[in-house]
């Protein structure tokens, strides 16, 4: 079992330990960083988070309860108050050991708890390369559905990517409780 934990300036090490080469960086936020992720970025990614009343992003490392070790990150952000939307991005379990165990489906209830419980949204969408087999079917289980696929929207080292775009609205939420 996972609960979710601000993401903060001491857990900068951990994350900085776990994205460690260029392709997994890539992975985890497209270009948003540049490789070597460092704490000056990260530093700038938390800067006027998590703040219920005013953030337009929730940045969390994912906490297992038994062993108090962090095992993953995960963040909701482009919170539109009016529209009552946000986007889940920048998932990642942590080693690779814990891969399979179930933490990535949890991450994902735990952040759909925050968006449609304390946030009360109606819709939280998310993008996930079309080769993340893995992570697509964690998303499918959560309720989310394929609304379509921007082809080759990345390009990284002379290939193309093409990203899934996925979403789940407050009712089909709460029926997959």
């Amino acid at each position: 079992m996972i609960r979710l934990e601000k993401f903060e300036q001491s857990d900068f090490n951990q994350l900085i330990e776990w994205i460690n080469d260029e392709a997994l960086m890539v992975n985890w936020c497209g270009f948003l960083f540049r490789y070597p992720l460092s704490e000056e970025s990260l530093t700038w990614y938390i800067e006027g988070s998590n703040d219920i009343k005013t953030s337009d992003a929730f940045i969390y490392k994912a906490v297992d309860v038994d062993s108090g070790l962090t095992v993953g990150h995960i963040s909701l952000g482009g919170i539109s108050r009016k529209n009552k939307s946000a986007r889940i991005s920048r998932v990642l379990v942590g080693k690779t050991v814990e891969h399979n165990k179930g933490i990535c489906r949890q991450m994902i209830n735990e952040i759909l708890e925050v968006g449609f419980g304390s946030l009360k949204l109606h819709r939280i969408g998310l993008g996930v390369y079309s080769d993340n087999i893995s992570a697509i079917k964690c998303y499918e289980k959560s309720g989310f559905v394929t609304e379509g696929i921007l082809r080759d929207v990345l390009r990284y080292k002379g290939n193309y990517r093409s990203m899934v775009e996925m979403s789940v609205l407050e009712s089909e939420w709460k029926r997959v409780e």
